[in-house]
């Protein structure tokens, strides 16, 4: 199989709330087949993203919820795709949670004509089991628990599968888009559920039983909040469940259901889980854990 048509995962970050010196905020590249989808923009997301493709290369762009740490950097995108070096043949195709193209504009327009989102951007509103097909990509959305409009993403291509959780509590309906799944991205934002009131993130205990409740082939956990480690994370999702287990690093580059299923990434692997021990390495692929 050439390297293009594999579905890979290119994290370009997953910090929470707030970007690090060395990690942007929820933000990733799906490509396969030649497609290539940029899913959440967090803050500080489009830096590295154009280490691995130009804005007027993308399919297209998802984006789970408006809570800035997924979604800032469209703001940022709006002025890259009209008004510096970029020349879009069309607006990038957009999927968002219903409102996206009033918040945009909203924020951008600075006198009595509304800004022209719809230049940068060509939106659709995301609905539950909104489906979309994006070159050889297949974009399944489901609607899940974040107190707000929010969705994960189911993306095949070529047999494999990829669901990204978004931000959400644990719930049926992200277990049952993500049933059988090659791998399963999940945030693990809390140190533990509320004592009261919504619960809103996963604790990494809860992206482990996710992840299992699903039978996905492995789990990544991203979106690790401020109270708990990456390794931390790794460890308390691995005890409860028992595929492998990796962290979302910035710059890691998943290879999704290569060879077997539960591979390496290929690229930096990091903080590994599932049985086995804790690695960083720099390689091209790794073999099966």
């Amino acid at each position: 199989m050439a390297a293009g048509d594999l579905l890979q995962l290119t994290v370009l970050g997953s910090a929470t709330p707030y970007a690090s010196v060395d990690n942007p905020c929820s933000g990733y590249l799906v490509s396969g087949g030649g497609a290539r989808v940029w899913v959440d923009a967090g803050s500080g997301t489009l830096a590295p993203l154009q280490r691995h493709v130009r804005l007027d290369e993308l399919d297209a762009i998802w984006i789970s919820h408006l809570h800035a740490d997924h979604s800032a950097d469209l703001l940022t995108a709006y002025y890259a795709a009209l008004y510096a070096d970029i020349r879009l043949a069309a607006p990038i195709p957009l999927y968002g949670p219903p409102g996206t193209a009033d918040r945009l504009a909203h924020f951008l327009t600075n006198g009595p004509v509304r800004s022209p989102v719809e230049s940068a951007f060509a939106l659709q509103e995301l609905s539950d089991g909104h489906e979309a097909r994006v070159g050889a990509l297949a974009l399944t959305s489901r609607a899940v628990a974040h107190g707000m409009p929010a969705f994960a993403v189911r993306v095949e291509a070529g047999g494999r599968s990829l669901v990204y959780s978004g931000d959400t509590a644990p719930c049926a309906s992200l277990t049952a888009l993500a049933e059988g799944c090659d791998a399963l991205l999940c945030e693990a934002e809390s140190d533990r559920a509320p004592d009261e009131g919504e619960q809103v993130h996963h604790t990494p205990e809860d992206a482990g039983d996710t992840a299992g409740a699903a039978r996905a082939g492995r789990l990544i956990v991203t979106h690790v909040g401020r109270f708990v480690t990456p390794q931390d994370a790794v460890a308390r999702a691995s005890a409860r469940f028992g595929g492998p287990v990796d962290y979302a690093a910035p710059g890691t580059v998943f290879s999704i259901g290569w060879g077997t299923r539960g591979e390496v990434p290929l690229g930096r692997a990091s903080v590994r889980g599932g049985g086995g021990s804790e690695q960083s390495a720099s390689v091209s692929r790794l073999p099966p854990a």
